[in-house]
């Protein structure tokens, strides 16, 4: 996929980089999230607030993702701090030329790199007044189904948050396993399908908790169920495993953990290892990367799941739905992540409305930081 050429900034300097801060936050969830190995009771993740030389101000987020990206909060602010001086009085509408110093600065360090691309975006989309998807090409659709996570480790607390989401109009739903035995985790979500329904967008997600037979055993007791696809079932680096589990099952096969570059997309389609995958802006260095990879899916005929971490604020969520707005397609849904949060840090966060989150208007990302609250959820690193 070409990727559209990043509009004419204003005449002058307005656009040169002012200012890059990194902020670590630990934000409140509503309840704790169950998934494979760790228990998530808050969510700690690094924000980003760049100022240009026209006095806008940008926003980006990273969550961290020890298993997914191998980076966390500590490493990120110190990856942010070490480029941001190199940064300043680059002209941040060429966000091209700003990833690509970023990436001679610093190996790898993909969650760091896609806080300040996004905060980046947001500034821009707002010097420019235009939204952040006119930015990514221009704006395909305006509303995409939400995948709810279901995780609250029983049968009873999966099945009634499932109906409650369902009478609340939402039509994706996740159900997340690899938490404990495989035959326990296939009955649950036998179990979910079959209180949720037909005509529904029903996945499950072990983030790599498997084992090749345990995820064997799995697919094979949910085999009916209503699966649409089952993502990540085993560790990301075993595709010689993915490829013998979705030779083994009629279930799609989603990766996500597995997917950090355009090499790992092609390899997953040769070998036959997955159907469809899950992008993220913290695997692939920002919103750029994840149209390049987005393109290849739609090139390659595999589906799309835009996904933030658990769990991300509305700056995130944000970013993800410009994403979903100018993507060729997102079949499996946008999982954003912001509404396990008891608190969000922007006032009027991304509106959902009968299970489909709707991109927002406005310049940049469409979001108004709260600076108040980011300052009452910072933490010193």
């Amino acid at each position: 996929m070409n990727m559209p050429e990043t509009p004419a900034a204003p005449a002058g300097t307005k656009t040169l980089i002012r200012r890059i801060e990194p902020i670590a936050v630990s934000l409140p969830m509503i309840k704790p999230m169950k998934m494979a190995g760790v228990l998530i009771k808050a969510a700690d993740n690094v924000l980003v607030r760049v100022e240009l030389a026209g006095g806008e101000i940008g926003w980006g987020e990273a969550a961290s993702a020890h298993s997914m990206t191998g980076e966390t909060v500590e490493s990120m602010m110190a990856a942010i701090r070490h480029m941001a001086p190199t940064l300043l009085e680059m002209d941040g509408a060429d966000i091209e030329a700003v990833s690509a110093r970023m990436d001679q600065l610093m190996y790898y360090n993909q969650s760091a790199k896609s806080a300040v691309e996004m905060a980046l975006h947001d500034a821009l989309g707002k010097s420019l007044n235009k939204p952040v998807y006119e930015l990514l090409g221009g704006k395909q659709r305006s509303r995409v189904p939400v995948l709810w996570l279901l995780g609250t480790g029983s049968i009873e607390g999966d099945i009634a948050e499932a109906l409650s989401k369902k009478a609340a109009g939402f039509v994706a739903y996740k159900v997340k396993v690899g938490v404990g035995d495989a035959a326990d985790d296939a009955l649950r979500t036998r179990e979910v399908c079959a209180a949720l329904g037909q005509g529904l967008l029903i996945s499950a997600d072990a983030n790599q908790g498997y084992s090749l037979e345990r995820a064997l055993a799995y697919v094979k007791a949910v085999d009916g169920a209503g699966l649409d696809f089952f993502e990540q079932p085993i560790s990301g680096h075993d595709i010689d495993g993915m490829a013998t589990l979705a030779a083994a099952t009629r279930i799609p096969i989603g990766f996500d953990e597995g997917m950090h570059g355009m090499e790992d997309l092609l390899l997953h389609h040769e070998r036959k290892a997955a159907r469809g995958c899950s992008l993220k802006t913290i695997k692939l260095g920002g919103l750029k990367g994840v149209m390049r990879a987005a393109g290849l899916c739609h090139q390659l005929g595999m589906q799309v799941n835009l996904a933030c971490k658990v769990a991300e604020s509305g700056i995130a969520a944000a970013s993800l739905m410009h994403l979903a707005a100018a993507v060729p397609e997102v079949a499996w849904g946008v999982s954003i992540s912001n509404q396990y949060l008891a608190d969000d840090i922007v006032r009027a966060t991304v509106k959902v409305v009968d299970g489909h989150a709707e991109v927002p208007a406005g310049t940049g990302l469409g979001v108004e930081v709260d600076e108040a609250k980011v300052r009452r959820f910072e933490r010193k690193i």
